[in-house]
């Protein structure tokens, strides 16, 4: 399995996550120039936003570790341009997805709801 197969089989597994919880996915994949957004998603009190790691069972590094406080601002700076383009009244919240990948294809969604915040950056919502 390509690291993108990977990739594509957690932001799928974690949909399946969330819409089983209640939520709407309603854009995958958004992208600005130096930053992107795996998942947004609502449930009616909170527009998501969703950064998904999938990674091997016994990986060096885990999906949470991944999403550094570099790729943080990325997610960050691309929600303010999401909500710029596609305003909203719900609260944005960030939240992180680590997909442990077994053989088989067969995945075990941890799921950090509130990961991170905006404080430290320069964007207002």
């Amino acid at each position: 399995m390509t690291k993108t197969e990977a990739g594509r089989l957690g932001e799928e597994r974690v949909c399946a996550y969330l819409t089983e919880r209640g939520y709407r996915i309603i854009s995958r994949n958004f992208r600005i120039k130096g930053g992107e957004i795996d998942i947004i998603a609502e449930n009616g009190d909170y527009i998501v936003f969703v950064e998904v790691k999938a990674r091997r069972r016994g990986s060096m590094v885990s999906g949470f570790e991944a999403v550094n406080r570099r790729k943080q601002g990325l997610v960050i700076r691309a929600a303010a341009e999401y909500l710029r383009r596609s305003p909203s009244i719900l609260q944005p919240r960030f939240d992180t997805a680590q997909v442990t990948l077994a053989d088989g294809g067969a995945a075990e969604v941890d799921y950090l709801e509130n990961a991170y915040d905006t404080t430290g950056y320069d964007v207002f919502f």
